[in-house]
């Protein structure tokens, strides 16, 4: 027991930032001081967490040396990264209880969705107080950055490159950990700034500018309207969403790069290219499928399908229009979009460009091998923000492994949710790929009246796309030998 649990320095920095986060919205009182009524809720589970993570820090072991076995640190640091994404929304889910705002579960289910950077939602926004409405925003926010890389900015140790790679996050440009950590926070909201001022600018007041950037940023996808940025029918919003979208759904590291000047080098990079490739190869057919089954210009889909291709892409899920009204050939390339997702090292969801672009190269390879003679060899490439990175056996294992693994995932949740939610498997696979995803649409499957299960099933699918899968398996493997281990010392005395 004592080997493993040694990592309770970092567990204890965690809680107490996740208190920090709880109680934030209280910020906003001074313009709304007719919410000062739910102080309470947001005071109470953010103190509990940070003074349970003071207690961990003041009493509880420091982390282990870095002598320790690979396995072990990738075993410790899933499980404090598994801890920060269960402890994270749990703490969330307080203040709507405490504040009567929704049922325990609906709760839980708002908090995982906003955490994960989802934006599936059980709430009816028309009647959330604003202080909620912030909530739920700020959630998304700092779900996007992750509870690791803001931990990073403030404090490192020992454990902070496993647990910063472990959280998704594969590229450093600056000399050490915490200076990139600490220029993608500064990057992150001076785009929060920029896109505010452009969003009050076109049209939006000053919070629902903030409260549309956080989640813009974040590819989160909640909104303080009920339809979203189609509440507004403004040509000028959609247009700033779309540029918040594509800066979140791009590596954090790229952009360090864009920022600094370094534009050919930017524009090099494979998940770059792809992703504006992709974009272009897919928003033609959307437009004539959409002009085609509804009475509106092409002009209009076509403005209508660039929307909605990149907020499927980059995993935002926010919308401009009624999806269940769309064609069938429409939703099916939200919902392929939707399971490619944006890239590794962003706020986005998927499967990841990166993997959907490696298992092409791969797959042309193999087709120029069985075309030319035995004696062939090529060595492929591929170009990251940190310089080009061979398409070695290694990558090539993990990648097709990550992209059956999510897939099977897809096939066997939309099944047991369309089961679950006595909807069509159409409805079951948009809506549990927009979960998978942490995309956050949805065609009518999730709303007030969701029933538990399959709340409970696209909970799980939000954890597990958030995470990406693997961190989860090693997060929950490590603490079964912990529990294992335990119980085995026991019998032993």
């Amino acid at each position: 027991m004592k080997k493993y649990w040694s990592d309770s320095s970092s567990i204890g920095k965690l809680s107490v930032l996740i208190g920090i986060f709880a109680a934030s919205p209280l910020i906003v009182l001074p313009w709304f001081p007719a919410d000062a009524k739910y102080t309470l809720p947001f005071l109470i589970p953010g103190i509990a967490s940070l003074i349970l993570g003071l207690l961990i820090c003041l009493f509880g072991k420091p982390d282990a040396e870095a002598s320790m076995s690979w396995r072990s640190q990738t075993g410790r640091s899933g499980l404090t990264v598994l801890f920060a994404w269960c402890w994270g929304p749990l703490i969330g889910a307080i203040p709507f209880i405490l504040g009567k705002q929704l049922p325990p579960l609906q709760a839980l289910f708002e908090a995982v969705s906003g955490w994960t950077t989802t934006g599936l939602s059980v709430m009816d926004v028309s009647a959330v107080p604003p202080i909620y409405l912030f909530h739920r925003s700020f959630m998304q926010f700092c779900g996007g950055l992750g509870f690791i890389l803001m931990m990073i900015i403030f404090i490192t140790n020992n454990q902070s490159m496993i647990l910063y790679s472990a959280e998704g996050h594969p590229d450093k440009i600056m000399p050490n950990i915490k200076r990139t950590a600490q220029a993608i926070f500064v990057l992150y909201n001076v785009f929060l700034i920029l896109g505010s001022i452009a969003y009050h600018a076109a049209g939006m007041t000053w919070f629902d500018s903030i409260c549309h950037c956080m989640c813009s940023l974040s590819t989160g996808g909640f909104s303080t309207k009920p339809m979203s940025i189609g509440e507004y029918n403004n040509f000028a919003i959609e247009t700033i969403a779309v540029i918040l979208m594509l800066i979140g759904t791009t590596n954090f590291v790229a952009l360090l790069l864009l920022i600094r000047g370094k534009v050919r080098t930017f524009f090099r990079i494979s998940d770059v290219k792809f992703l504006f490739i992709l974009l272009a190869i897919v928003i033609p057919p959307a437009a004539l499928s959409l002009a085609r089954g509804s009475d509106i210009s092409f002009a209009e889909s076509l403005r209508k399908s660039v929307f909605a291709m990149v907020s499927a892409l980059s995993t935002t899920g926010m919308v401009n229009m009624n999806y269940a009204e769309c064609p069938q050939f429409f939703i099916g390339l939200i919902i392929l979009m939707m399971i490619i997702g944006g890239e590794i090292g962003s706020t986005s969801g998927g499967i990841k460009i990166s993997r959907v672009y490696l298992m092409l190269r791969l797959c042309a390879v193999q087709i120029r091998k069985k075309l030319h003679p035995s004696r062939y060899v090529e060595a492929p490439y591929y170009i990251k923000a940190s310089g080009k990175m061979p398409i070695d056996r290694e990558l090539a294992d993990d990648t097709t492994s990550y992209v059956i693994v999510y897939l099977v995932i897809f096939v066997i949740g939309s099944l047991v949710l369309t089961a679950a939610a006595g909807c069509t498997l159409t409805e079951g696979m948009f809506d549990f790929a927009s979960a998978l995803s942490t995309v956050g649409f949805s065609v009518g499957v999730i709303g007030p009246m969701t029933n538990s299960p399959t709340l409970i099933i696209e909970m799980i699918g939000m954890l597990l796309g958030r995470l990406e899968i693997f961190i989860i398996v090693i997060g929950i493997t490590f603490g079964m030998d912990i529990i294992k281990d335990f119980f085995r010392r026991k019998d032993r005395s």
